[in-house]
């Protein structure tokens, strides 16, 4: 959520002081007038968004990605939701081919019906269609005929060309239960957008006693989350302990409006972290 001019050199910086990967967000615009609520906040406002710029989030990723050479790169969240699968489809595999495989695809709804009305796509059973859209990825990504008849997509068979072979990992966003429940069914691993500690064990807690039920429980399955509780040796001990695989670190509280940084000061406190605590 930063100036354009940054996206390129911080993922280089970040690269060369020994980050694992790179977490994008995703915002498409800013309504005029809007009911919806954010969950992730205090007041529930978006406004902390308005004057935010967001380059779209696989641009950024394809950007970063063709300046770097071993970091990951991930959405956080993409809103799939309001998207066409298949073309996303297209565009995560075109990423991947061009990555050497490097790209985690955070993904999630979106909880703003103004997402919906701006994209043309009904706010109603975007559950079902996020789980179908899950299903579509999955099947198109397998470079062979792939068809689809669901409740609220349906696609001829068709192959895609070029996939590379390897499964993109699916991170699934949302803390509601239902978000949890598709994380522990379908996905590689769930996005917190921010919790405590406690909130944060809670919801790990019932992720794994999910994957239980589901049979899940033996694949790998990444947890990303903020990382206000990252800046010292104990809080990261205790994230691992709870079972946090990736913890996405800022350097600005973005819902309290705070101003950004100029750039040479993002890639000091990007070095100043890395000295502490991954060289360290």
């Amino acid at each position: 959520m930063c100036e354009p001019g940054h996206y390129l050199p911080m993922a280089r910086a970040a690269e060369a002081a020994g980050f694992h990967g790179l977490a994008i967000p995703d915002s498409i615009c800013y309504p005029q007038e809007a009911s919806s609520r954010y969950p992730y906040n205090k007041d529930g406002s978006r406004a902390f968004l308005e004057s935010v710029p967001f380059i779209e989030s696989l641009v950024a990723v394809s950007a970063m990605a063709a300046v770097t050479e071993t970091i990951r790169l991930a959405t956080f969240v993409y809103k799939l939701a309001v998207r066409q699968a298949p073309v996303v489809a297209k565009q995560v595999q075109g990423i991947q081919a061009l990555s050497g495989n490097r790209f985690d695809f955070g993904i999630g709804i979106s909880p703003w019906e103004e997402d919906f009305a701006v994209c043309g796509v009904p706010w109603e059973k975007r559950g079902k269609r996020f789980d179908e859209q899950i299903e579509l990825l999955r099947g198109l990504e397998s470079g062979e005929f792939f068809g689809f008849q669901g409740e609220v997509l349906q696609m001829p068979a068709n192959k895609m060309n070029p996939v590379t072979g390897v499964p993109t990992p699916l991170l699934v966003g949302g803390h509601a239960d239902v978000a949890l429940r598709r994380a522990a069914r379908v996905g590689d691993g769930w996005m917190c957008a921010g919790a405590d500690m406690q909130q944060l064990q809670a919801y790990i807690g019932r992720i794994n006693q999910l994957r239980e039920e589901y049979g899940t429980i033996d694949r790998p399955f990444r947890i990303f989350t903020t990382g206000q509780d990252a800046f010292t040796e104990a809080g990261i001990e205790k994230l691992e302990s709870i079972g946090v695989t990736d913890v996405v670190i800022g350097f600005r509280n973005v819902y309290e409006m705070e101003a950004d940084k100029s750039l040479d000061e993002k890639i000091g406190m990007l070095d100043w972290y890395a000295g502490e605590f991954i060289r360290g």
